[in-house]
């Protein structure tokens, strides 16, 4: 059984942690985040963040990693921050942004264009020879993801060719063709 919520969440420098009622909030060099929370007690002591709960239920179980996972994420957010390439694999896929306009042609009979979130900072990299590549960058987890699934959800890769929007890095499971 997992014990990550006993961990502590160590506060970086410029990171500042406040807890009212509750509600947390996180502000850095990034932006500022706020996350309610229930069934929990988060305390800041010492230049760290400590995630207790009140008994061994299994909801306050649950609650309590989850919580604890929640507040580093929004730490490392506004600390760091957070980014999610993807992929777009195919003959005659491209993409290019204007400001927070994105502009995908994902070889349907017209382009896709998507205005993503102000938080969100979009640069498309195209170089000749390799495939076009969509950078998402935040201080918001959440949000970062949600919009990479949005833009993944046009043209999810398909298993014969790979054709498709990826993420960098992920390993598609391939299905061999016909046998003649």
């Amino acid at each position: 059984m997992s014990r990550i919520g006993n961990n502590p969440v160590a506060i970086p420098e410029g990171v500042t942690v406040e807890v009212k009622e509750n509600i947390v909030t996180v502000k850095g060099k990034l932006g500022e985040l706020t996350q309610e929370f229930s069934n929990v007690a988060i305390e800041v002591e010492d230049g760290n963040v400590l995630v207790t709960r009140p008994s061994d239920s299994k909801e306050d179980k649950s609650k309590h990693g989850l919580y604890r996972s929640l507040v580093f994420n929004m730490i490392e957010g506004v600390s760091k921050g957070w980014t999610k390439e993807l992929e777009l694999v195919g003959v005659g896929y491209r993409a290019s942004n204007q400001g927070n306009k994105l502009d995908l042609a994902l070889g349907f009979s017209h382009n896709i264009v998507i205005a993503v979130a102000p938080e969100v900072k979009v640069e498309t990299i195209s170089e000749k020879g390799k495939n076009p590549i969509v950078k998402l960058t935040s201080h918001d987890k959440q949000l970062v993801g949600q919009v990479a699934a949005k833009i993944r959800s046009f043209r999810q890769p398909e298993p014969y060719k790979g054709k498709g929007v990826k993420f960098v890095g992920e390993e598609l499971r391939r299905k061999a063709g016909k046998t003649a």
